[in-house]
């Protein structure tokens, strides 16, 4: 059902949650999270930024340890209370029937808001049945909110374990096309292959063509794949960098 020790992971959240928001709401947090109620789960869930507030959390270098060796490339530094309150929420949801664990997260995301699709895109690598949410991921992708596809990209380790190689390489090709840090991206390197080291020259080309730019990692990524002195001919080419 899960990849890690959930008991684990909950537990550690539960500790930064208490350090993060008052004991009132941590008691109101963990009584819906372990509801049986959909509606008063899905009300909790909306409603976490005027429980929680907004403010960016404080994590110790040794919760973010932990919170790593736990469940790897897990990060959530820099995120805000709401964030954290909403994504704890849902490790806190009843897995055991999964046609109803399953039916509930995906209403979530129907109904959600950018903030909530944050918040829920970020939990990828912490739902339950996680191969159910490969197609939900790559849906993702294709949205043009960048804080939505920040959260699916930036220290998210859910793609790089789940994606197929087309959806992995629709999302490189859609962080270089709205210029996001893709450094960031888990798995990059991990996951490359001849077909993206392909598109990313065809991209090369079309932006040279155009007198633009490319990132540096275009060509890191591309070289593994490509034959020696290809690259530096069509940087010639197109006078690229």
């Amino acid at each position: 059902m899960y990849t890690y020790d959930i008991d684990a992971l909950k537990q550690l959240l539960g500790l930064i949650m208490h350090d993060n928001i008052s004991p009132d709401v941590l008691a109101w947090l963990m009584k819906q999270g372990n509801s049986n109620n959909t509606a008063a789960f899905h009300a909790a869930f909306v409603m976490m930024p005027r429980k929680t507030g907004r403010l960016t959390i404080s994590v110790t270098p040794v919760q973010i340890t932990q919170l790593n060796t736990i469940r790897p490339n897990f990060n959530i530094e820099g995120w805000t209370a709401d964030r954290l309150g909403r994504v704890f929420l849902l490790t806190l949801a009843d897995a055991i029937d999964r046609s109803h664990y399953l039916k509930v997260i995906e209403s979530l995301f129907r109904a959600g808001e950018m903030n909530e699709l944050v918040a829920l895109y970020s939990a990828l690598p912490l739902l339950a049945y996680p191969e159910s949410w490969a197609m939900r991921c790559a849906e993702g992708i294709r949205s043009n909110i960048g804080n939505v596809l920040e959260a699916i990209m930036y220290r998210n380790p859910y793609p790089s374990e789940q994606l197929s190689a087309d959806a992995w390489n629709q999302l490189v090709m859609k962080a270089i096309f709205t210029e996001k840090e893709i450094g960031l991206i888990i798995g990059l390197y991990e996951r490359n292959n001849a077909e993206l080291a392909r598109i990313l020259l065809d991209h090369a080309r079309e932006r040279g063509a155009a007198g633009r730019t490319v990132p540096t990692e275009l060509w890191k990524l591309a070289q593994q794949f490509t034959e020696a002195g290809l690259i530096d001919k069509l940087k010639q080419d197109y006078q690229l960098n």
